[in-house]
């Protein structure tokens, strides 16, 4: 049975920049990457070397942890350079692409007439399976695993997000193609939300297998880990796996077309872009073609995703593996002289600090200055605020510091992940890195659950 849930906790923060429902010139690029940091918990071990061939499907390294997980290239091309960081490690896979991608054929199958065995390999053996991941600890999915039910946001409520409608308007049948492998993964229900107060995809609204659930409110309110929390909650033992719309129409296109297409719709947003809008591109991308003479001159911060979660990148980085969003905004480099005691009339406050407050409508110009230092770590009731979940924040990252293990999973370890918290971290007065210590205590929870 659907629900509606209307969320009263949260932010949405108005910022510059937001992408013009058009599309801005087909940009290829020469280069493409797969980078292992985007893929949380996983020690890589390289299947190809620097010179070797490979073709869009090609599997490129595979999970220590489970050797079953592969990771595709996404083009054809050539493995130019294995870039490695401290001890060594893996942080990024870069290929030269061919000028036309030639693909690894998986074969065409309907997924409702698969078994789970063989949805399952479909996906391990193209490098999509990736794309699933879990709750708790928010990482890649366990192929051997049952989850007790799969989530779909069919939204995004982060800042400056990109509209999922316009990103799946055309893409009905892989869509559903991907909901149907899907169903082939779990015993229990798909749930596929929507945003309430905006009018739905008929991509979403036709959809078929699956539990269409409601959901209004301000940001997070598209997280997976808030609907999850309010439709199906974890607790110790469970399981539920979660994977993005965008994600499932490259799914859908593996089985109706027997080929990785990594083809994805991005937006470009953010105060320093000159024209917002969206791009068609391959997973991996180099952003370069993207963001060239299309920025407004001065020091800025590239992040790959949004302003709250994503990865700072260079201005040639690349697009991370999970995120169809590139983001511009001034660096903040410059120091302002009493800052603090000024009216602020252009300065946004998620505190109404400033007489900004009184304009809630407006969007705003934000840098990437802290505007404070770090100061004591106290319980204020500030945090609550942004949390639209029955978890006490404070308590609970104190408990990560503490180590406490059997008060982290008393306080609701399971149900969060980084992004449940950014807007805590965002509002923070003390400026406490608190999706950095989130993280700390999943992977504590993990290592010692397992």
């Amino acid at each position: 049975m659907s629900k509606r849930i209307i969320l009263r906790k949260g932010l949405n923060i108005r910022l510059k920049g937001e992408a013009e429902k058009s599309f801005g010139n087909i940009t290829t690029s020469d280069y493409y990457a797969i980078k292992p940091t985007d893929f949380i918990g996983i020690t890589p071990k390289m299947l190809v070397k620097e010179g070797d061939a490979v073709k869009a499907g090609s599997p490129v390294f595979f999970s220590k942890g489970n050797e079953e997980i592969l990771f595709s290239s996404p083009v054809s091309g050539v493995i130019e350079e294995v870039s490695r960081g401290a001890k060594r490690r893996i942080e990024c896979i870069r290929i030269k692409a061919d000028r036309e991608i030639s693909y690894i054929d998986f074969g065409k199958a309907d997924p409702l007439s698969l078994s789970r065995e063989q949805v399952t390999e479909k996906l391990l053996n193209s490098g999509l399976w990736p794309m699933l991941r879990q709750r708790p600890y928010h990482v890649v999915a366990n192929p051997t695993d049952k989850p007790k039910s799969i989530f779909v946001s069919g939204f995004d409520s982060s800042p400056l997000a990109p509209d999922y409608d316009f990103i799946v308007h055309g893409n009905g049948d892989a869509f559903q193609a991907g909901l149907n492998a899907m169903s082939r993964l779990t015993s229990g229900k798909i749930h596929l939300n929507v945003n309430n107060d905006l009018p739905g995809s008929k991509v979403f609204t036709n959809s078929k297998n699956v539990t269409i659930n409601h959901i209004s409110g301000p940001h997070p309110a598209g997280n997976v880990g808030v609907q999850i929390h309010h439709i199906d909650p974890i607790n110790k033992g469970d399981l539920v796996w979660f994977v993005s719309a965008f994600d499932l129409i490259t799914i859908g296109k593996l089985f109706l077309e027997g080929k990785y297409e990594a083809s994805r719709l991005i937006a470009l947003t953010g105060s320093e872009v000159l024209h917002p809008r969206y791009y068609k591109v391959l997973m991996g991308t180099c952003i370069k073609s993207i963001v060239e003479n299309n920025i407004k001159e001065g020091n800025h911060r590239y992040i790959s995703g949004n302003v709250l979660t994503g990865d700072a990148i260079t201005n040639n980085g690349f697009l991370g593996f999970y995120h169809n969003q590139i983001t511009v905004i001034p660096e903040g480099d410059k120091f302002e002289f009493l800052g603090w005691s000024l009216p602020g009339i252009k300065k946004y406050s998620a505190s109404r600090t400033f007489l900004s407050g009184i304009l809630p409508a407006k969007a705003y110009k934000i840098d990437t200055n802290f505007h404070g230092g770090v100061r004591a770590f106290v319980f204020s009731g500030q945090y609550e605020k942004y949390v639209p979940m029955d978890i006490l924040p404070v308590y609970l990252l104190k408990s990560i510091l503490a180590e406490d293990i059997e008060l982290m999973e008393n306080l609701g370890i399971y149900e969060v992940a980084e992004e449940d918290f950014a807007l805590c971290e965002f509002a923070c007065t003390s400026k406490i890195e608190v999706q950095e210590i989130l993280r700390k205590g999943l992977d504590l929870m993990k290592k010692e659950m397992s």
